[in-house]
């Protein structure tokens, strides 16, 4: 393939375009920079777009374009700048159970990209987002990830009735503790921002509230959710069969 050297080439442009948040939902593209979340999207077998695998020149093989140093630093959104970039489609699909994850409001990206890591790692089956929450799909969140944007679905929320399950709030300092919950056949855990929390009209309309017994005030929102998550698979572990909540 010739090398890439202007910054005016098409699949350039495109990058630089997906940096935009209103440019990814209007084309239903990402991007991923790296050799790890190249690596991660073909485990999941996630193809990237054709003619969208980029790579520094003679770095990415064949099935690659090779790219000018400086222009594919250009481009990056990485302080380094990167090797390989990759464009993906994405993908959204409905909020399904045994343990779906909710989030509402958590507006940092690294914490949403952290959440999906720990909701892969924790065998959850789908991270649903509602009002407020970053994209998980801005640079930021793909990187924190570690690749789980690839494998673990993503799901938009609408209501908190479309959530499957139990509902479960997570409050600091509320309800009863996380850990001794007893996990249903299937649960959403909800997550809140760090310093608004769920909102009250939101916790009315879940069946339980729980918190996480801390000596401080509160937890970092991806934390919390990871502990969540630990405590209710692994309370999940010690529960009848009949009830209980199964990592997928």
């Amino acid at each position: 393939m010739n090398l890439i050297t202007s910054p005016h080439n098409p699949h350039l442009k495109e990058l630089r375009r997906l940096a935009r948040k209103r440019d990814r939902e209007r084309g239903g593209r990402f991007v991923a920079e790296g050799e790890d979340l190249i690596a991660a999207a073909a485990r999941a077998r996630r193809p990237a777009l054709e003619g969208y695998r980029l790579a520094g020149s003679g770095l990415g093989g064949e099935d690659f374009h090779d790219v000018a140093a400086d222009a594919l630093a250009a481009v990056s959104t990485l302080g380094s700048g990167t090797r390989v970039i990759g464009v993906y489609e994405q993908r959204w699909e409905p909020a399904v159970g045994p343990l779906c994850v909710y989030l509402h409001g958590v507006g940092d990206p690294g914490n949403v990209g952290t959440i999906l890591r720990s909701a892969q790692a924790f065998g959850a089956s789908c991270v649903a987002f509602g009002p407020g929450c970053a994209d998980p799909y801005s640079p930021k969140a793909v990187r924190a990830s570690m690749g789980a944007i690839f494998a673990m679905p993503v799901a938009h929320a609408e209501a908190v009735t479309d959530l499957p399950g139990e509902r479960v709030a997570l409050l600091a300092g509320a309800g009863e503790p996380l850990r001794g919950i007893v996990a249903q056949a299937s649960m959403t855990l909800l997550v809140g921002a760090e310093r608004e929390g769920l909102p009250d009209e939101l916790v009315a309309v879940c069946e339980r509230v729980a918190h996480i017994p801390i000596a401080s005030e509160s937890l970092n929102a991806a934390i919390a959710a990871t502990v969540a998550l630990y405590e209710v698979t692994r309370e999940a572990s010690d529960a009848p069969a009949s009830s209980r909540v199964r990592a997928s």
